[in-house]
């Protein structure tokens, strides 16, 4: 992003950074892959369905892949770079959960293999202790 050189945050917005984006990616967490459930599930228009995708695709945060040769159909997967997403989404949720939903979480993240509900944290693996955001601090590279 201009004006902002090694902003991390910044290029993260450039690529993620709108609604229709991140609900995308949403619905890819759930298992959505094929075009037609997205725009289904999202109400989005095609053409913005189609550019959020072609955007995601070309950053390597989702792959097209073809599930039908004729007519040639594809679906989209997320890549590694794209389930890297996960914590940041999850964060955003836990957030909306907290402000937002007047007490009443709308979902539960569980754990697959003991449905026991998940918690989201921060760990200093080095003193083996949970942290909170401000016992954070940031380092600025000088390379």
């Amino acid at each position: 992003m201009e004006g902002e050189p090694g902003c991390s945050i910044a290029g993260t917005l450039e690529v993620i950074g709108d609604r229709w984006t991140m609900l995308i990616l949403r619905d890819a967490f759930r298992g959505v892959r094929r075009f037609d459930e997205f725009q289904r599930d999202l109400g989005i228009a095609r053409n913005l369905l189609t550019d959020r995708l072609t955007k995601l695709v070309e950053h390597g945060v989702m792959e097209k892949q073809l599930y039908q040769a004729h007519p040639p159909r594809f679906e989209y997967r997320l890549t590694p770079r794209g389930v890297d997403l996960s914590p940041a989404l999850v964060a955003l949720m836990r957030w909306g959960d907290k402000w937002l939903a007047d007490g009443a979480p709308p979902v539960s993240l569980l754990h697959d293999r003991c449905g026991q509900p998940l918690d989201q944290a921060f760990v200093c693996w080095t003193c083996d202790q949970t942290i909170t955001p401000l016992q954070i601090r940031s380092d600025k590279r000088t390379a």
